[in-house]
């Protein structure tokens, strides 16, 4: 894999550079770029390079990354190239943060997957996913009641999702468990994408979970955060 290296230019909005075109000077506001194992989704457990971006219209309940809401550093897309490929490994995942909220991003993931890397986006759902590269696995979620934050779910989003998409339900009690599997059945979820029931961390029991999707038959993956039982909530973990 290349590495381009390019100096760094002043933070911009956008660099207004169609994602086709995508340039490694765009510059985006970073909070962290670190590895570590994956800790959820379908490559749960590989060595990935995690690039947080800074920033996030929502403010979920259980968000576990305030620290992202603000702050970070200018780099450009170049300069975080070059970071995640002293890494050595070729997944990639592009978090937040909300990632979409900074319009460079699109450069960013299109780079990456120019650069031969394996790339995964984690995004809320709340953005529009349309002009994300094909080559990217999307990872959205789907805002449950108890997130607070369930009206902006973008549901236009769902016809983007393609069978190699995940979309995560994080469920913190039983309503937002209810309300997971009436997205599912409203939207054929199960014959559109990947599902995962994300149990959110030391506010519901996943063994009562697993035994609510066992009797429903539910055709999605429960999935614990790897990360948190190795390492708890420590940055850049």
């Amino acid at each position: 894999m290349d590495n381009p290296i390019a100096p760094l230019i002043p933070e911009q909005e956008s660099s207004q550079q169609s994602p086709d075109t995508a340039s490694p000077e765009a510059v985006l506001k970073i909070t962290e770029v670190f590895y570590s194992l994956q800790g959820e989704g379908l490559t749960a457990g590989l060595p990935t390079a995690f690039v947080r971006l800074t920033g996030c219209p929502l403010r979920c309940s259980y968000c576990d990354t305030a620290y992202a809401f603000s702050g970070g550093k200018p780099l450009t897309v170049a300069q975080i190239i070059a970071q995640v490929s002293d890494f050595k490994t070729p997944h990639v995942t592009v978090t937040g943060g909300e990632p979409l909220a900074q319009p460079d991003c699109l450069q960013l993931l299109k780079v990456l997957c120019d650069q031969g890397f394996q790339v995964s986006l984690e995004t809320s759902g709340e953005r529009d996913i349309a002009p994300v590269d094909p080559r990217v696995i999307r990872v959205m979620d789907l805002k449950t009641p108890s997130s607070g934050e369930s009206q902006r779910n973008r549901l236009e989003n769902i016809m983007h999702l393609s069978s190699a998409d995940q979309v995560k339900f994080v469920i913190g009690a039983r309503e937002d468990y209810l309300w997971a599997l009436k997205m599912i059945d409203e939207h054929s979820l199960d014959q559109r994408c990947h599902l995962l029931f994300s149990p959110v961390f030391g506010q519901i029991d996943p063994a009562e979970m697993a035994a609510w999707m066992l009797t429903d038959h539910v055709t999605a993956r429960l999935q614990l955060q790897l990360h948190k039982s190795l390492w708890g909530d420590e940055p850049g973990r």
